[in-house]
């Protein structure tokens, strides 16, 4: 297997994935490699899916039902530079945060309130530790991926990007969601496994294996900062 993250995925493999992974000449051999003109994709930074304060998920879940915890918390950490070498860079950074639930009911499951002590947070801000800049874009998306029905595809195209590096949460809903779109539409996806998190270890690593094998390719923050160095000033913003 492929990947910088590849030991930890391969803890939710089984017997038989591996075994198929060994059999196969399909199976990802070498990185999709990422092109010159990268543009950052800011998949639902907001305090919703995070929480505070910073604590673990599980005491968060009473207070913010839709909290990621420390393991998200951790991610937004990593994203902070990554964004800030992107600024550098003069790629774009392009915020998406969910429209409110009136607008968007593609999500089925039922919305529990903020516990009355996490009700002085607006829950779909983005979180300050992240927060866009002046020159950064911030789009609402009413779906999971961020290029249904919003200009993210116009934008990237009028700019001359070839490449995305997507962060942010949770990995198997919006992010995978955006990077397969993308994938559809040609572009070269680096996920950055560690800014990206989820609820569910399981669903975060899968989701990682998976679109590493199909996808894109899933790199570090490091590997992302590093893209940025060699790309610098390339873009058009």
């Amino acid at each position: 297997m492929t990947g910088p993250f590849a030991a930890e995925w391969s803890k939710y493999l089984t017997e038989r994935d591996r075994a198929v992974l060994a059999a196969t000449s399909w199976a990802k051999q070498r990185p999709f490699g990422l092109g010159v003109a990268p543009a950052v994709i800011v998949v639902d930074l907001y305090y919703a899916a995070l929480g505070l304060p910073r604590r673990d998920i599980l005491d968060a879940v009473p207070d913010w039902p839709s909290a990621c915890g420390a393991d998200g918390w951790a991610a937004v950490d990593r994203t902070a530079p990554l964004l800030a070498a992107a600024r550098d860079a003069g790629a774009p950074v392009i915020y998406f945060h969910q429209t409110p639930a009136r607008y968007g009911r593609w999500n089925r499951k039922p919305k529990p309130a903020l516990a009355p002590r996490a009700s002085t947070v607006d829950p779909n801000a983005i979180v300050s530790e992240v927060e866009p800049g002046p020159d950064d874009i911030v789009l609402a998306k009413i779906g999971p991926s961020c290029f249904h029905g919003t200009p993210l595809d116009t934008v990237l195209r009028m700019g001359g990007h070839d490449t995305l590096l997507v962060v942010g949460e949770a990995t198997s809903g919006c992010v995978r969601s955006t990077v397969v779109d993308a994938c559809s539409r040609g572009y070269r996806i680096g996920v950055v496994g560690d800014c990206c998190f989820d609820r569910f270890e399981a669903s975060h690593w899968l989701s990682l294996f998976d679109l590493d094998q199909k996808y894109a390719d899933v790199i570090t923050a490091d590997a992302a900062i590093d893209h940025f160095r060699q790309t610098s000033r390339r873009t058009v913003a």
